[in-house]
């Protein structure tokens, strides 16, 4: 029995096809509804009347079935090998095939599912460390592909489990990585730094260190593609850190050093890949995240932003008085007085810097005297 002009590129019931050239390998086969003697047709396309195959009486019947319940042309047999090749020559004449009704389009550069659907969780979770040690994820259901958000990706995103006041949205959300206040809070940082984990349809605990708070649940379902900071150009650096300046600024003078801090922060791991000598808004960050790091409490790192700015313009006022301060904190009294006189040199009428000086010289009048006591009880 032949096929003339076969449409079918189907597998044999009872004999695989060993190789099927590229052009036959379908996803699934349509389906097909009887109309009449003669004619078929398809779910998706129009009739193919009866001269594209064999009247309904030429096809063989398998001897399982009754010949009402077996769709038309197919038959438990071997395909004959010149309806292979003859499916082969038709495939330049079928016309494409539009969506089925209520197929929704993935959006161009979208990866994951964008309807939600979580695949089966994992029998045994896995634990991944993150290399700062600021967070650790217990991965539920394993995601798909190789892609993860980057900067720009707009993520669909649930998030559920954050401790109240922490200023991130419960339930479905979207995120845009790099982008909004939402980064703004501890949490946000740390929830960021997690997406850029994931794959599409990941779902996973989100713990932070010594376990104080309980574990978040974030799942992925989709993101659209971003860019790594390698492949922003230099002017889409320098506007993404002249954002990350401006909302770090506006959070200081909000009193929240701490987002400030993150903002200067961000804003300089930009700038820092740029070619030397880099743009001058480095030295303005530097400072600027020294101040936040003072009111944190950490005088070295201040200290270390300081050194940065000094090492482009040493007669930097802000950064030697800050550095002057920072000194003085952690007992670096001598050093401490170098810098505020220094200070005083460029601008003789700075009050802050003459009052810190005046504070640190006595501290020192009072280091010396102890030194000079405890000399005199072990040496008198």
């Amino acid at each position: 029995m032949t096929l003339s002009g076969s449409l079918f590129r189907c597998r044999s019931e009872t004999e695989p096809l060993k190789s099927t050239p590229q052009s036959l390998k379908l996803e699934s086969p349509p389906k097909m509804d009887r109309m009449s003697q003669g004619s078929v047709k398809l779910s998706s396309g129009n009739p193919i009347v009866g001269k594209d195959i064999l009247p309904q009486q030429e096809v063989q019947q398998g001897p399982d079935s009754p010949r009402e319940d077996r769709p038309m042309g197919l038959n438990s047999g071997a395909l004959p090998a010149g309806a292979l090749s003859a499916a082969a020559d038709s495939d330049s004449q079928i016309p494409p095939t539009e969506d089925p009704p209520g197929c929704d389009r993935v959006p161009a550069g979208m990866r994951g599912d964008p309807t939600h659907e979580i695949a089966e969780p994992l029998q045994s979770p896995i634990l991944w460390h993150c290399p700062d040690g600021s967070f650790v994820k217990r991965i539920m259901v394993q995601g798909q592909g190789l892609d993860k958000p980057k900067g720009g990706s707009q993520c669909q995103v649930l998030v559920s489990g954050l401790p109240p006041g922490v200023g991130l949205p419960e339930g479905w959300t979207q995120l845009t990585m790099g982008s909004g206040p939402w980064r703004d809070s501890p949490w946000g940082e740390v929830l960021e730094k997690c997406l850029e984990t994931m794959c599409s349809g990941e779902q996973a605990e989100l713990l932070l260190p010594g376990g104080a708070e309980p574990p978040a649940l974030i799942t992925l379902a989709s993101f659209t593609l971003g860019k790594d900071s390698w492949e922003l150009s230099v002017r889409e650096k320098e506007e993404l850190a002249s954002e990350e300046r401006a909302r770090g600024t506006e959070l200081f003078r909000a009193g929240n050093p701490e987002a400030a801090a993150r903002c200067y922060g961000r804003a300089l791991r930009l700038l820092l890949t740029l070619p030397p000598p880099g743009p001058p808004d480095r030295t303005i960050l530097h400072a600027n995240l020294a101040a936040c790091q003072l009111q944190l409490g950490l005088p070295t790192l201040a200290a270390q932003s300081c050194d940065r700015v000094l090492e482009r313009d040493p007669r930097h006022v802000k950064a030697l008085y800050r550095r002057g301060v920072a000194r003085a904190a952690f007992g670096e009294l001598d050093g401490a007085a170098a810098d505020l006189r220094r200070v005083l040199e460029v601008e003789p009428g700075n009050r802050a810097a003459r009052e810190e000086l005046g504070r640190v010289v006595i501290r020192g009048r009072e280091q010396d005297a102890g030194l000079a006591r405890g000399l005199r009880k072990m040496f008198g």
